[in-house]
């Protein structure tokens, strides 16, 4: 009973994404492809695979600086951090702990005021940690006339931020409930992870009307092996060990963009043809329910 519960959840939270990403009405950036490629597109994870690190604890560290969270949670979600860019590998339980405090620590608070602090923190933080090589694997599929979308447990008003400010399309992530423009310190659905970000790639497709076969995934992360399944073509960027051997035993391609003895270079053809702190969804997302 319980694994179908959280089947139930996790397709819920995918379809949400799906239904927030097409309700942001994102405008897709002017192509400079001679026509739009209206049925491939390319889905990204966001945590060390566009950018640098988790994006919530970049995110974290500036609701800190403003007071939002105590120093004591701030050590805890570093630490959390840290076990991600020695080890590469989410952890399960420290995503349900983050997300259940950072529930907690929104509950009530206004969405405007969090997304205005997205936008700011975005320009202090995260910025500069963008993987120059990831942002120009998109930018080949833009060039193409396909549509890009991150996708992401990072809070979906985050991820928003995150994918207009590098000229993306769009973005699929966690979804938090909100009534009269208030956090209720619910998510709809859980956190956009695993199973649940190929089920808003697959709804999206559905509404966008999408060719799973001509798109592309990319995400450095084993447990979006369901995203990387669902498309045509998937690569493993920056992957943690675990994808790695994944994709030589699927023949994916592989990036990677690191440096460092954990980071071997891989090179690859063209392709056209993660969260630690994932956890912390609720920091920065909103659904709001009109």
């Amino acid at each position: 009973m319980a694994a179908v519960s959280a089947l139930d959840r996790s397709q819920r939270a995918g379809e949400a994404a799906a239904a927030a990403a097409v309700a942001a009405g994102e405008t897709p950036p002017a192509s400079t492809a001679a026509e739009q490629d209206l049925t491939a597109a390319a889905f990204f994870d966001v945590d060390n695979t566009m950018m640098v690190g988790a994006s919530i604890f970049h995110f974290a560290r500036g609701l800190a600086a403003r007071k939002f969270f105590t120093t004591s949670d701030l050590a805890g979600f570093a630490w959390q951090q840290l076990k991600f860019r020695i080890g590469g590998r989410e952890d399960k339980t420290g995503i349900a702990g983050h997300r259940d405090t950072a529930l907690s620590f929104v509950a009530g608070r206004p969405v405007a005021e969090v997304t205005e602090l997205g936008e700011e923190i975005y320009d202090e933080l995260m910025a500069d940690r963008i993987w120059a090589g990831t942002r120009a694997l998109a930018q080949m599929h833009l060039d193409a006339g396909q549509r890009v979308w991150l996708v992401t447990a990072t809070p979906v008003e985050l991820a928003l931020i995150i994918a207009r400010r590098l000229g993306l399309t769009g973005a699929l992530g966690t979804v938090a409930e909100s009534v009269d423009g208030h956090y209720t310190g619910r998510l709809v659905g859980e956190i956009l992870h695993g199973p649940a970000k190929a089920h808003a790639v697959r709804a999206l497709a559905v509404t966008e009307g999408l060719d799973l076969r001509r798109c592309t995934a990319y995400s450095d992360s084993v447990n979006d092996v369901p995203m990387l399944s669902a498309v045509g073509t998937a690569v493993a960027v920056n992957p943690d060990a675990e994808l790695r051997d994944v994709a030589k035993e699927k023949g994916w391609q592989i990036r990677d963009f690191r440096t460092g003895r954990k980071a071997a270079r891989i090179g690859v053809p063209s392709v056209l043809g993660a969260g630690a702190l994932a956890g912390a969804v609720a920091a920065g997302v909103a659904y709001r329910r009109r």
